[in-house]
């Protein structure tokens, strides 16, 4: 009988070894371990929740990394563009500069005025990696290494450890209560039991002041963490929008020199009073229109309507001012590309690609010609 007890208590034994074993295989990683020896339901939800905010800090902390590391990232890209548009932007002002052209200065100027935006859009994107760095990645990188955050951990992970060793006790009291089942009256087993059982309830009770108290820690950074990142990330979205609004004002800017300059370039030019001709008189008559006298002789040709498509201002009193849709008599059409006719009562000079030739118009328009 005695040697049968022996063995009972030895498999005991064994399997309390291999649930400790199984309890530490499980528990191991990280924060956390098995719930199965805790049989106080505030110490369970009291586990439960510095679980929960440890996995929730640990994951924030992952979020501001990956904001660091794209943050710098963007900082390293944009020194690099600086460059390149800094070389680009001199190379630019060199060419205005030196340029030998003796066609016009159209692409000069343009030339300048590319470089001056372009020094321009390069100092906006340096102010932007200047700001990601200290308005984003520099306070973040702070906040993963400051103190607060590993504190709290630190407490989640002394509570850990002493609720690991209180687990470990309460084990050894089942073994101590075993003992003492199987011999009792045995004075040795049952003060080893008692002083198993102080030693658990002590663990207990520390466990639960630990426990408060890095709960309170950890849900503290975990507010802070939160706050602080949402407030990193509506920086970085601020700047950014900062940079592309002045960088898109730069740019218009530069797009109305550059057209500016290329329609004073395609533009044809305009006749000198010297050589432009006097407006002559006609007559319409059933949409045949008089003979035109050039040199002292009568030379009789087409007149024909035409249509505004593109507005004109008149430079000289010999010039007509033409707004779109409206309609205009041609009497004479040069080589240089301006064309002589009359509208609204009004006669005089105007580019001929500002017009467009009609076969047919409304009877209604005819009346607004003359």
């Amino acid at each position: 009988m005695e040697a049968l007890r022996k063995q009972a208590t030895r498999l005991r034994e064994q399997v309390a070894k291999q649930q400790q074993a199984v309890l530490k295989q499980f528990g191991a990683g990280g924060y956390g371990g098995p719930d199965s020896m805790i049989t106080d339901e505030a110490e369970l939800q009291q586990h439960q929740k510095l679980e929960k905010l440890y996995i929730s800090t640990r994951s924030g902390k992952h979020f501001q990394k990956d904001i660091v590391r794209g943050a710098e990232g963007y900082i390293v890209i944009g020194s690099k563009q600086v460059e390149i548009g800094t070389k680009l932007s001199e190379d630019s002002r060199k060419y205005g500069s030196e340029s030998t052209c003796t066609s016009g200065s159209t692409l000069t100027n343009a030339a300048l005025s590319y470089g001056r935006a372009r020094a321009q859009i390069e100092k906006e994107r340096g102010d932007l990696s200047k700001a990601l760095g200290t308005q984003v990645a520099e306070p973040l990188r702070a906040m993963i290494m400051g103190a607060p955050l590993e504190e709290a951990r630190h407490l989640a992970l002394r509570y850990d450890r002493m609720r690991q060793e209180a687990e470990s006790q309460a084990i050894e009291v089942s073994k101590r209560q075993a003992k003492v089942r199987e011999t009792p009256g045995n004075a040795e087993n049952a003060i080893k039991l008692e002083a198993a059982e102080a030693k658990l309830q002590d663990l207990k009770s520390n466990m639960a002041v630990l426990g408060k108290e890095a709960a309170a820690s950890m849900s503290a950074v975990e507010a802070q963490q939160q706050r602080f990142t949402l407030q990193r990330l509506i920086a970085m979205v601020e700047v950014e929008r900062i940079y592309h609004k002045r960088v898109l004002h730069i740019l218009e800017q530069l797009e109305g020199e550059m057209m500016s300059e290329r329609h004073r370039i395609e533009a044809p030019p305009s006749p000198s009073l010297d050589n432009m001709c006097a407006s002559p008189s006609y007559e319409v008559a059933n949409g045949i229109y008089a003979s035109h006298m050039q040199n002292g002789s009568a030379d009789r040709m087409s007149y024909f309507l035409g249509e505004v498509t593109l507005p004109y201002q008149a430079e000289s009193d010999v010039e007509l001012n033409l707004s779109v849709g409206d309609y205009v008599v041609i009497r004479k059409v040069t080589n240089n590309g301006w064309a002589e006719g009359e509208c609204k009562g009004k006669a005089g000079w105007f580019p001929f690609g500002y017009v467009e030739r009609r076969e047919r118009v409304l009877a209604s328009k005819m009346a607004e010609v003359f």
